[in-house]
């Protein structure tokens, strides 16, 4: 047995110690021979994962080798340059991880100062954190040398250029660099010319380079569910208009009425596109889910269409006396309610309409209510209790994030705490704590169908949960850092994620596998919303820039830059033909959606390589300052009024 084999086996041995696996610990070693092992034996196992650095090249060597492949890449031709000059920043990290892991410490520190600062803008933080490496003991454990160490640098490039650098590192000897390139580099081939410039800047910036193509080749059905047929749900439906008092002769007008409506006289289309309904168990609608739907429906007849001529009117909710108290803002569908969470653990919850918050009344009275009347749903909220206002506490850190069902019969928050709590706006009380996380959960929001929910957190893992289940149904393992957003797509069958790793992924929820990981984003990802149709994916950033993505194949098609500071809230207007973008610059801005939707449609994909990306020069419509006020969420009205909510800012 190699000294390499032993390391390894001795790796797993200390893990299944850590986690008082004995049988299988004792097995191990009878069939590995080592018997002979004491047993309070330590072995460092994140240490044998970094033995591929062991080297016994010239420590002196790496500068010069670093200096002619960069050298090769400056005189190269145009055509070539571009994609070439990606090879740069992973060989740089690897010369500089194995420098400090064969105690060059000097000569690191010099490679460092010397090509470091030269890296592109949006790997200089990754850069100052490895800086901060100067030995290898600070390698033990450390997530981003373990990251490049455990995970390939990938590099999208064509056959031509691979060509051109192999024979470059042949003809000059680069062993050092060959190396590097051979275990920790993946190019991902395809035949054709080479990218230009900003073909190649469009989707650089990921932790570990960009997407290989296998990685969005699976198909992902992004068409929207069929509708029920809403014609045979008007007998629980209320009164459209008017009632008489002779309830015979009223029957025979109101029916004809309910045949002549729009609202039920379209036959929903099946989407080819769309999933099977069967795919992912969705609940049945209750009747009160019916009535909802039936209400948003009438609603939605009454919407404003909206255009570059018809922009929607804003109504922008301030905050006072709130901050740095206030961490989230969440508006129910039908925006009568409003949640707000605050960094002391608690959360409040303000009726947005003159009606007010009423609570479920006690055991004794409900006893006394008739359960066949129309309105029993009524009669069971108690008045004496109504107020505009009520506060949910319970969380033991601040709570990040809130979400409603859509018959806003119960709230999601998620909290510093690592748990997930579920509360009841009847009885306004907490009835399930989800406990799973291992950190801090960033972001919660409930599936469009309600029953499932998905989490984001810290512990790098996205999990999708139903209410009637304490233990999560789907863990989402992949990004490389903390999962900052998630959001579920219009047809529940697909969740997608936003990470610090620079990444946006989406999840099947039936097999629990990423279908598209795209990458494009230059700095974290805090907000993600799917459009009407289901097939786009638009997302904000750190970076000041709002991405919109193709699910058909995974690729960018669309760059909209404009805002000067992080993008923490979009919305798609009810009608699917604006984007609201909100950002902590105090600034709104309204881009024509329709517009890019229709450049896309006669548009001819190329799949092996990216779509040219679209600038946001052509759609935006109009920005709405603020005084002082950043934004925290975004709500379109059923009628597509825009609601803003934000914290004032004294100066």
């Amino acid at each position: 047995m190699t000294a390499n084999n032993k390391n390894d086996i001795l790796a797993v041995l200390q893990i299944l110690k850590k986690y008082n696996l004995k049988d299988t610990e004792n097995l191990l070693k009878q069939e590995a021979n080592l018997t002979d092992i004491p047993e309070n034996f330590t072995h460092d196992a994140s240490d044998s994962v970094l033995q591929a650095y062991q080297s016994e090249g010239d420590p002196d060597s790496y500068d010069s080798c670093y200096t002619e492949l960069r050298k090769f890449v400056d005189s190269s031709l145009d055509i070539y340059k571009y994609e070439l000059s990606m090879i740069l920043y992973p060989v740089f990290v690897h010369m500089y991880i194995e420098l400090v892991y064969n105690g060059h410490e000097e000569q690191a520190k010099e490679l460092m100062e010397k090509f470091g600062p030269e890296q592109e803008y949006y790997y200089q933080e990754d850069i100052k954190r490895l800086s901060m490496i100067t030995k290898r003991d600070q390698m033990s454990g450390n997530d981003l040398t373990d990251t490049f160490k455990s995970n390939e640098f990938i590099i999208r490039i064509s056959r031509d250029t691979l060509s051109l650098l192999k024979r470059h590192l042949q003809e000059k000897k680069a062993s050092v660099v060959m190396n590097i390139i051979n275990e920790h580099l993946y190019f991902d081939l395809y035949e054709g010319m080479a990218r230009n410039k900003k073909q190649c800047d469009a989707t650089a910036g990921a932790l570990l380079g960009e997407a290989r193509r296998q990685d969005n080749k699976v198909k992902v059905y992004y068409g929207l569910l069929k509708e029920p047929d809403y014609q045979q749900m008007t007998t629980q439906a209320p009164p459209p208009e008017e009632e008489d008092e002779n309830d015979v002769d009223a029957d025979k007008p109101k029916k004809k009425k309910q045949k002549k409506d729009p609202l039920f006289g379209k036959k929903t289309k099946s989407d080819p596109n769309a999933p099977a309904s069967d795919r992912v168990y969705l609940p049945q609608l209750r009747d009160n889910d019916k009535n909802e739907k039936i209400k948003a429906l009438r609603e939605a007849q009454k919407r404003v269409n909206l255009g570059p001529d018809s922009l929607p009117s804003v109504c922008y909710y301030t905050l006072l006396n709130s901050l740095y108290t206030v961490t989230c803002a969440e508006i129910a569908e039908d925006s009568s309610l409003i949640a707000i969470g605050f960094s002391d653990a608690t959360i409040k919850v303000w009726a947005m309409t003159p009606a007010k918050l009423r609570e479920l009344k006690s055991a004794e009275h409900l006893k006394d209510i008739d359960r066949d009347v129309d309105d029993v749903l009524v009669r069971m909220m108690d008045d004496r209790k109504a107020d505009t206002s009520k506060l949910f506490a319970g969380h033991t850190g601040p709570v990040y994030s809130c979400s409603f069902t859509f018959d806003r019969s119960l709230l999601l928050s998620c909290s510093e705490d690592c748990t997930i709590r579920l509360w009841s706006l009847q009885t306004w009380t907490c009835l399930v704590v989800y406990k799973g996380h291992l950190n801090p959960v960033w972001d919660v929001k409930f599936s469009p169908h309600g029953y499932y929910f998905v989490s984001a957190s810290h512990d790098k893992t996205a999990r999708v949960w139903a209410t009637d289940n304490p233990q999560p149904l789907r863990i989402f393992a992949g990004h490389l850092s903390d999962i900052d957003v998630c959001q579920f797509h219009p047809n529940s069958n697909y969740v997608a994620t936003g990470s610090s790793d620079r990444t946006v992924r989406l999840w099947d929820v039936l097999s629990g596998n990423h279908v598209r990981l795209m990458t494009g984003h230059k700095a974290p990802i805090y907000s993600l919303v799917f459009s009407n149709c289901g097939r786009y994916l638009a997302s904000g950033s750190s970076d000041k820039v709002v991405n919109v993505w193709d699910l058909a194949h995974g690729h960018l098609v669309a760059s909209l830059e404009g805002h000067t500071s992080t993008i923490h809230s979009l919305c798609f207007s009810r009608d699917g033909t604006v984007l609201a973008s909100g950002a902590l610059d105090c600034n709104l801005k309204l881009w024509d959606f329709s517009k890019l939707c229709e450049d896309l449609s006669g548009e001819n994909v190329n799949v092996s390589h990216n779509p040219n990306v679209r600038s946001g020069d052509n759609y935006l419509l109009r920005t709405f300052p603020t005084k002082q006020s950043p934004f925290i969420t975004l709500h379109f009205t059923r009628r597509n009024l825009l609601y803003g909510v934000g914290m004032f800012e004294s100066a």
